[in-house]
């Protein structure tokens, strides 16, 4: 069976191991839309050597309002919630398990390109004071994640074997820039499961 982590280099996050493309230095992680426990939705975040990076485990149905972002020990990183009574979707994303004050929201955009708007709810000494534009086609596994000034910091592609056989729509790669925030672009992509997928 093909291995569904890349083989690319390594650099530290967190700790943690994570691929790098030998390209352009960006690093690359494998994204699982799937939980490791039995019975739950979510999503299995691995580097290019298998390790286990983030996780999220959804123990009720499927398109519930909260979901948490974990690091390899199943210690809370994000939390993303729907914001309730809102036109359109707009979610919200916490510093861990915090409820009171959200970091960044999230709203699905309806033009052509545009998947999303994400803009801090703070302010900022960073590009993510201007807010990040998601555009493509996350059903494809095809979209990029552009900062304030209009350069990508991320991508969602799709992952494909050695051979050029394809692993479905359930495991893909995530692209990071250097100047990315991994956790940050991690939950983006989990709110943008659940708005699109």
């Amino acid at each position: 069976m093909a291995k569904v982590h890349p083989n690319t280099e390594e650099y530290c996050i967190a700790g943690v191991e994570v691929a790098r493309d030998r390209k352009d230095m960006s690093r690359v992680l494998t994204v699982w839309r799937k939980s490791l426990l039995f019975s739950c939705s979510g999503f299995t975040v691995f580097d290019d050597v298998g390790n286990l990076v983030f996780r999220v485990d959804n123990y009720g149905s499927g398109r519930a309002g909260e979901v948490v972002l974990m690091d390899a020990a199943g210690k809370p990183l994000l939390t993303v919630r729907r914001k309730k009574l809102s036109l359109g979707e707009n979610w919200k994303i916490y510093n861990g398990e915090d409820a009171a004050d959200p970091v960044y929201s999230v709203k699905k955009q309806y033009a052509k390109t545009a998947l999303a708007h994400v803009t801090a709810c703070r302010q900022r000494c960073s590009s993510a004071a201007f807010g990040y534009e998601v555009e493509g086609s996350y059903a494809r596994r095809s979209c990029t994640v552009f900062d304030g000034r209009r350069r990508p910091v991320a991508e969602v592609r799709r992952k494909e074997t050695v051979g050029g056989v394809g692993f479905g729509d359930d495991v893909y790669r995530l692209v990071l820039r250097p100047a990315a925030d991994a956790c940050l672009t991690m939950a983006v992509v989990v709110v943008l499961d659940q708005m699109f997928g």
